[in-house]
């Protein structure tokens, strides 16, 4: 009977165990911190020293702040006496401000015939261009129908005039290929993604600004 209300309660344990073992992200702060000695930066950032644990949270809480352990690592640990509500929060906002900055290139894609009218050509070079001029890469694809397949040079002269005529934002990445039924080219922007990102909101920071001034005049 003992025997088997160890086994039980040693399963009980076992299964309970990765709750109490869960990882934190989080730096150990004050009580958690179990290391006899670290070494400490003050709130102001002075280097302080080598110091017991108990003298260093003696000094946090004279201030009314945390001790925070910054690198568990070093030996002894090192930690820094701060307000870790004001710091989870400004951690928390330079990685949402990473995230915004964050650019992802984005393959369009514009579809075009060998017989294209002028007028819709002209379309979809805009296009092209305004993809390309946002840092995005285009995928062109012209398209055969019927007997147009037996003419693939008039898809290729096309493809060649479109890029031909987007050289000073693009470039062409992958030459026309054909597909099948379909004859390919991929452009790619001369200008990188973040560098159109940041263009762009200097020039929606500048058309705000003019507004301001106009409604202000």
């Amino acid at each position: 009977m003992p025997l088997r209300f160890s086994f039980a309660a040693l399963l009980h344990q076992s299964v309970n165990e990765p709750k109490e073992l869960k990882v934190s992200t989080e730096p150990r702060i004050n009580d958690r911190i179990r290391t006899p000695e670290i070494r400490l930066i003050g709130y102001t950032g002075e280097q302080v020293g080598v110091v017991d644990i108990d003298t260093a949270l003696k000094m946090a809480d004279e201030v009314g702040l945390d001790l925070v352990e910054i690198a568990p690592e070093a030996n002894p640990p090192v930690c820094k006496i701060m307000d870790f509500g004001k710091y989870k929060y400004e951690v928390a906002q330079k990685a949402r401000e990473a995230r915004q900055n964050q650019t992802h290139i984005v393959v369009k894609e514009v579809r075009l015939t060998p017989k294209i009218e002028n007028h819709d050509y002209e379309t979809k070079r805009s296009q092209v261009e305004k993809f390309l001029k946002g840092g995005d890469k285009v995928k062109v694809t012209m398209k055969f129908r019927g007997r147009e397949q037996t003419r693939p040079e008039l898809g290729y002269k096309m493809l060649q005039r479109l890029a031909e005529d987007i050289a000073e934002v693009g470039f062409v990445e992958f030459a026309p290929k054909q597909e099948g039924r379909n004859m390919t080219m991929v452009l790619g922007p001369t200008k990188k993604k973040t560098e159109a990102v940041a263009e762009a909101k200097a020039a929606r920071k500048a058309k705000a600004a003019a507004a301001e001034t106009m409604d202000g005049a």
